[in-house]
């Protein structure tokens, strides 16, 4: 190893993602640095929709880039998989579905890590890639709301400093995994979340860096946006059974929301066979009348104050919170247990 290039390890968990794969692929085996000098392991949940044949023939062209398998199937799996496997000095987790916009993402990496001297990584990962649909651009203006994304995160901001890794850590010094394990395999959503925390937790300074910048493709549908926000409602609950100090106001507004919503549903479908008071639909429905006032206003602002697509924003903003609130009690009824040291913490 020398100290003007370090080796890095790029880590890819992946999963049917073969609409994707060869692009990001080939972004990461375009970037100026050394080719000797950095690795790209994708770890593989048995995909069944080409996507191994895609990365099995692009290792086949380019040594750089190995298959692995990951029969776990999560991403948390995958990542300890190419975790420890990894030969790097530096790690860095890259999904296969994303954009990285110029070529010197891994020199960047190496420079962060230098110059700071920091053990983590923290980077922005807007939903701005290029072609996207005008569903596509309205889903990533609401998840960068702040009524779409948590106001502490760092994932939409440019900040460069010394910051929290727990939103947005992505890279990290090999020492991390001897000092904090591996990642925690119970958690299919949120597991970047619960690895950071306890990467803060041991005392590692975190770096955070516009320079580092990947850009994520947003849900394409309802459906596969309600399905995501319902797999992380699913992982917030799981974090909070995990580590008490994640359940916040915050954390308790979508399920809280969800609640809500299904009470009114309740009220009016009893309603239909059984009289029901006037004054009692009136106070169930007030709540949503008003959370709707909300999401209206903050649409037309993030419309730039124009009523274009407004009625792509109201729904967006609900199938976000919905999807939370409603994974998040989904995982509180089901009450799968969590150890309180589990995979994370094996070697």
């Amino acid at each position: 190893m020398t100290m003007e290039h370090p080796f890095l390890t790029v880590v890819m968990p992946v999963r049917n993602e073969a609409r994707f794969i060869a692009d990001t692929l080939g972004q990461l085996l375009r970037q100026d640095y050394p080719r000797d000098r950095f690795e790209i392991l994708v770890a593989d949940g048995m995909s069944d929709d080409g996507t191994r044949d895609i990365v099995a023939r692009i290792a086949g062209e380019d040594g750089r880039v190995r298959l692995l398998d990951n029969p776990q199937k999560r991403s948390s799996a995958g990542r300890n998989v190419g975790f420890r496997a990894g030969q790097g000095d530096y790690f860095v987790v890259v999904d296969g579905h994303c954009h990285i916009p110029d070529d010197q993402f891994l020199r960047n990496i190496s420079d962060c890590f230098e110059k700071s001297g920091a053990h983590c990584l923290g980077r922005p990962q807007p939903l701005d890639p290029p072609g996207l649909t005008q569903f596509q651009q309205s889903v990533a203006l609401a998840r960068a709301s702040r009524l779409g994304h948590g106001g502490d995160s760092l994932i939409y901001g440019e900040f460069e400093g010394f910051a929290s890794p727990v939103s947005n850590g992505a890279a990290y010094r090999r020492e991390v995994f001897e000092k904090v394990g591996y990642v925690d395999e119970a958690f299919d959503a949120c597991e970047d979340v619960e690895f950071n925390y306890r990467v803060e937790q041991a005392g590692f300074q975190a770096y955070n860096s516009p320079r580092l910048k990947l850009q994520y493709y947003p849900r394409e549908d309802l459906n596969g946006l309600f399905k995501q926000m319902q797999r992380y409602g699913t992982g917030r609950c799981r974090l909070c059974r995990k580590h008490v100090k994640f359940l916040t106001l915050n954390t308790l507004i979508p399920p809280v929301f969800a609640i809500g919503v299904l009470v009114i549903f309740t009220v009016f479908a009893v309603g239909f066979f059984i009289p029901i008071y006037d004054t009692v639909k009136l106070v169930s429905i007030a709540p949503i009348v008003a959370y709707f006032i909300l999401i209206f206003l903050e649409s037309y602002r993030i419309s730039c104050f124009s009523f274009h697509n407004m009625h792509s924003n109201l729904v967006i903003f609900f199938v976000i919170h919905f999807g939370l609130g409603f994974g998040f009690l989904e995982e509180l009824v089901r009450g799968s247990g969590l150890s309180a040291k589990g995979v994370a913490n094996s070697e």
